[in-house]
């Protein structure tokens, strides 16, 4: 992470949250106590500093500056991505809280940084298409919490910098998938295989379409092996995982759209 990126996500955050700031009514200095963003400051320092809460400076200016000097000095890149994250798990200001993410991942594209804030989680997915299927799988899936929980139990699993899950993750992106299988056809047994012929049958597939289908079936079904061997394997990388994820985000999303 460099200065410019380091910069511009500080900026996005001095913006939209510090100079937001109002003080304690007819304060005469900056308290913290009772102020617009006390709660945002006793969160962070509970959950994200792992500090005491007594111990946050009175004044705004110390505490912005006391965050400044772990920003820039102390924390590693991965810890600044952890402290965004809680930044915006805990923004103050609901109703602005769609405009700082934008701000935020404005300023990841133009650094050209690696990551994008995909659900609050700051992910490794290069791609706008991969991350905009996963954001409409989400969507899509909000009339479905089981499918939901599935992907939003993936992204987070994809999305840990320090100790990464990807044999979980893949686990929980087929999860989604059977999960939507087995709404669509009103069926709790019902596989991937069953819901593909349900389609077929009534709004027919290109069979070039179904064929890459049938592949992912082929990732999902336990009944060939396929799956077993795959999470089985001890070099699973990130790689595996997102093409996994965005390749199960874009089938529930052609199935939901399909079935409407």
């Amino acid at each position: 992470m460099d200065d410019a990126l380091k910069n511009g996500l500080w900026n996005a955050i001095s913006e939209c949250i510090f100079q937001k700031y109002s003080p304690p009514y007819i304060a005469r200095t900056n308290l913290i106590s009772e102020s617009n963003l006390e709660s945002f400051f006793k969160l962070l320092f509970h959950s994200c500093f792992k500090k005491r809460i007594d111990q946050i400076p009175y004044l705004i200016e110390a505490t912005i500056g006391e965050i400044d000097t772990l920003f820039f000095k102390k924390y590693r890149w991965y810890e600044i991505y952890d402290f965004i994250e809680a930044c915006i798990q805990y923004f103050p200001f609901d109703e602005n809280k769609e405009d700082f993410i934008l701000l935020l991942n404005d300023c990841l594209e133009v650094e050209n940084s690696a990551y994008r804030i995909v659900d609050n989680q700051i992910t490794e997915i290069t791609s706008e298409q991969e991350i905009e299927s996963i954001e409409q799988a989400l969507e899509n899936t909000s009339p479905y919490s089981g499918v939901q929980q599935h992907l939003n139990q993936a992204l987070k699993l994809i999305s840990d910098r320090q100790n990464p899950d990807y044999r979980n993750s893949i686990k929980e992106s087929i999860s989604a998938v059977e999960s939507i299988c087995k709404i669509v056809t009103h069926d709790e047994k019902a596989t991937l295989g069953k819901a593909l012929k349900l389609v077929e049958d009534k709004f027919g597939l290109h069979p070039a379409l179904k064929g890459s289908l049938s592949q992912l079936y082929g990732y999902t079904s336990d009944s060939d092996g396929i799956r077993h061997a795959m999470l089985e394997e001890s070099n699973l990388t990130y790689i595996d995982a997102k093409f996994m994820l965005v390749a199960c985000t874009n089938f529930i999303n052609y199935f939901i759209e399909k079935t409407k």
